[in-house]
């Protein structure tokens, strides 16, 4: 009977390993590699600080991620309001004792690891409004304590972020959370509502924000106003981007980067270096990579049969779409700056840890794609 359980467990073990879906993990390694190239060129090709400390934080990352697609897709949905519980304790921990940074309290010392307890936000409030929404009816979700409580577990975080001061990150909790509220079949006129009455509130939103955040919608209407100044992180981003033409500069031969043109460059902006090395060639391969990424994300939710399970997949693998396209038009001038990290390709440990526990999360659906949840 032993021998025979001892049989069964290496049989489960083998039958979820050969679950996991290779293209995505595959798409992740590569994207893995391309942001450890780009990287070492931010490092002027050299391996410092920047390179070596991405390279571990995705190892360990990426290993975590594949230890954490074992688990039943049932623990991470019992999971959901505790793990959202804890990181809004983070937060409000990270208001008083926090690493303050810049004029911003955002950090929490680990010793091991400053983390961001806003970037995890961004992973667990899809995991909490998933569970939420898992067993409601069609025509409860509609109803009024619904959309208050969920709006609620949106707000809460979003404020406390913005009291760091983050405007920013809270902006991508909201969208990650609101993305939920989408795909749970939340009426759309409630969406239209709320984008008509932002727009006309825009005058009275903009006469609260801070100093600084008024110069940069003021720089992203006109760049030119103080191109020594404010302007000139986007000027030099879009001259970066313009001058790798069609095939790009060649690897490690980027001016705007290496004649230090371009500062934070291995932050946010690390797409106007890639796209200066390699061009519009690179950046379609690029963006390539993350569509099909998004898609395999998205597919893994359509397979499985538990209804958390495709919230989640349909949630996380959009508001990865949404960060790749705000972080790509702010560099390109397209939206004011917010500082939103491009997933994976950015440096930063506690973006990379939490974009890695959603794709360990989404692994987990695919390894456990027949499991229902009652």
């Amino acid at each position: 009977m032993y021998q025979y359980r001892r049989f069964n467990n290496k049989n489960g073990f083998f039958q979820k390993f050969g679950n996991l879906d290779y293209i995505l993990l595959s798409c992740l390694l590569i994207l893995g590699c391309v942001s450890l190239a780009t990287m070492y060129s931010t490092d002027g090709g050299e391996v410092l600080f920047h390179t070596r400390s991405h390279f571990i934080k995705f190892v360990v990352f990426f290993s975590m991620m594949l230890v954490i697609s074992f688990i039943n897709i049932k623990f991470w949905f019992s999971l959901g309001y505790l793990s959202y519980a804890v990181i809004l304790g983070m937060l409000i921990w990270t208001i008083n004792f926090g690493i303050t940074a810049s004029g911003s309290k955002r950090w929490i010392d680990l010793y091991f690891l400053n983390i961001q307890p806003s970037e995890l936000m961004k992973i667990f409030i899809i995991l909490c409004l998933a569970k939420y929404f898992h067993r409601m009816k069609a025509q409860h979700v509609n109803s009024f304590y619904s959309l208050c409580f969920s709006l609620i577990i949106i707000f809460v975080p979003m404020s406390l972020v913005i009291i760091q001061p983050d405007l920013g990150t809270s902006l991508l909790i909201a969208i990650s959370g609101i993305v939920v509220l989408w795909f749970a079949g939340l009426n759309h006129k409630y969406f239209f509502y709320s984008c008509l009455l932002s727009i006309i509130s825009l005058p009275i939103i903009i006469s609260f924000l801070k100093p600084y955040q008024k110069l940069r919608v003021l720089t992203f209407l006109n760049p030119d106003r103080d191109p020594l100044g404010a302007g000139y992180q986007i000027i030099q981003s879009k001259i970066a981007v313009g001058s790798g033409g069609f095939t790009g500069k060649g690897f490690l031969k980027g001016t705007q980067s290496y004649l230090e043109f371009l500062p934070e460059k291995h932050t946010d902006f690390i797409f106007t270096l890639f796209s200066e090395e390699f061009g519009f060639i690179g950046s379609v391969l690029l963006l390539l990579i993350y569509s099909i990424i998004i898609y395999r994300v998205i597919r893994i939710g359509a397979l499985s049969r538990s209804y958390f399970a495709k919230l989640f997949c349909y949630s996380f693998g959009t508001s990865i779409f949404i960060y790749v396209v705000i972080n790509m038009s702010m560099v390109l001038g397209l939206l004011p700056i917010v500082g939103s990290p491009l997933p994976i390709m950015s440096y930063g440990g506690s973006s990379m840890l939490a974009t890695m526990i959603g794709f360990g999360i989404v692994m987990s659906a695919k390894t456990h794609s027949q499991q229902s949840i009652a």
